[in-house]
């Protein structure tokens, strides 16, 4: 190829990336599968027939698509079987590269294939797993740090260990943390770590090229099996069936089942009760949600490892806005790196706040004015319901006045809705209590709240880091 064609290349993978997803790409494009373009066609070459009719059959609309974006016309496709790609490399426990799946000519092993790069390289980068000293703990995943832990030290002492949650608290981390350690420690232990979609493609071509003996041997021959996103498996028969085997036989061996799912065995019934019962039997976990603690943790690495100067009260900015996910604080930084860099000037909390706008009304949860006293009352030592009593001390009244601010703020409820909710006052001394700490705030003024002076902007701060902390 050209170095125009070259670039041509690079720009359909991109495009192709965005549309299938990445961990996609990377399976069936990243590495067994090459692109070329002759200034004419594109050629998809795939290792085998069976990669070449299951691109062609899930793919070839998104990589039309793909192509349309980068010529602004229709495409012209050639698919052929490529054997350039392949090496003889083996090992049986990696999965950095994607693996080729065994066929008929080949039972002994399971080969590495590597695809060429765009500029003629034979080897792609390898995949960095992540480390389990590396993931961030708290409260919401506490029983699955320590429990991955334990596997890695004595493997098979809990089989198989399941973990189950939302998107991006940590699944893949740990599974991958586990494979990692594994593989380091002092028995090394034969370790495979793949997703369900890389299992089922791999059987699948076992089943039709006549290479199951092989792939049996392999998978039900190693110490660790490590499976990600199992609900990959739902309405797949013959993968649940030759996956229950393998399980059954692992497990006679006393061999370590690690398993990861964004439900739990009892919301995967699609999947069997032989499956979901095998799944229940050793540890489940479920990882929730990160809490404030460790989102601010997860920040802090994220920045060192970005190797970006994030402040302290940015770091807390952050961690107590975005509060959904491990992804959405990562891009939150990223973002705050780019505008950095394109102002010419250091991360500060006003860039922040003006940077992340967006992203922070888009993630924002539903305040209640319950949640706004329990937050007050926290932060400032009261008592609960303290804000509903008649009280008019300072210690009272002045807690009270920024409750009834925050709730003006945070929330939809009406004047007389909050005037009723904080001690049944009427909505004008809501309005009074909003005028009154706007003065606080233009005047700089401190309060004496909970046995200490605080600057009025710490103070709701404060409280707004409690709020969105749950």
């Amino acid at each position: 190829m050209t170095k125009d064609d070259k670039e041509i290349v690079s720009a359909l993978r991109a495009s192709l990336a965005g549309k299938v997803g990445q961990d996609r790409f990377d399976l069936w494009f990243g590495a067994a599968t090459r692109l070329d373009f002759d200034g004419c066609a594109l050629r998809i070459g795939a290792p085998s027939r069976f990669f070449l009719e299951w691109i062609r059959t899930n793919f070839r609309r998104q990589i039309e698509d793909a192509y349309r974006e980068v010529f602004g016309k229709s495409p012209s496709l050639e698919f052929h079987i490529d054997d350039a790609g392949s090496d003889g490399d083996e090992d049986s426990t990696r999965t950095e590269d994607v693996a080729q799946p065994p066929s008929a000519g080949n039972n002994s092993t399971i080969k590495n294939v590597r695809a060429r790069s765009d500029h003629g390289s034979n080897a792609t980068p390898r995949r960095r797993f992540a480390s389990l000293d590396t993931f961030v703990t708290g409260e919401t995943n506490r029983l699955a740090i320590t429990s991955a832990r334990m596997i890695v030290d004595r493997p098979g002492q809990l089989t198989p260990l399941m973990f189950h949650g939302p998107t991006s608290v940590g699944k893949t981390h740990l599974l991958e943390g586990i494979w990692s350690a594994a593989r380091k420690s002092h028995n090394r232990t034969s370790t495979l770590y793949l997703s369900a979609e890389q299992f089922t493609s791999y059987f699948l071509e076992a089943l039709r090229g006549s290479g199951l003996p092989s792939f049996r041997r392999k998978y039900r021959g190693v110490g660790v099996l490590i499976l990600d996103d199992l609900q990959f498996f739902v309405g797949k028969r013959a993968t649940q069936i030759e996956l229950l085997h393998t399980i059954d036989g692992l497990l006679r061996e006393g061999r370590q089942l690690v398993f990861a799912a964004g439900r739990s065995p009892a919301e995967l019934a699609e999947l069997g009760p032989e499956l979901t019962t095998r799944l229940s039997s050793g540890l489940v976990c479920r990882i929730e949600q990160p809490d404030y603690a460790t989102r601010l943790g997860i920040v802090a690495q994220m920045a060192r490892r970005m190797k970006i100067d994030v402040p302290p009260e940015v770091q807390q900015y952050v961690a107590s806005r975005l509060t959904n996910h491990a992804r959405e604080l990562s891009g939150a930084l990223c973002r705050l790196q780019a505008t950095g860099e394109a102002l010419g000037r250091p991360i500060s909390l006003k860039m922040a706040e003006e940077a992340l706008a967006d992203l922070i009304r888009s993630s924002a949860r539903v305040v209640r004015l319950p949640d706004i006293e329990k937050a007050v009352c926290e932060v400032f030592g009261i008592e609960p319901a303290t804000l509903q009593s008649g009280g008019r001390g300072k210690r009272v009244s002045h807690p009270r006045m920024l409750a009834m601010w925050l709730a003006r703020k945070h929330t939809r409820a009406a004047l007389s809705e909050i005037g009723h909710y904080f001690g049944r006052r009427s909505h004008s001394t809501v309005v009074s209590a909003q005028k009154r700490v706007d003065a606080w705030m233009a005047s700089g003024s401190p309060l004496d709240l909970a046995e200490r002076r605080w600057p009025v902007d710490d103070a709701i701060r404060q409280v707004e880091c409690r709020l969105a902390a749950g």
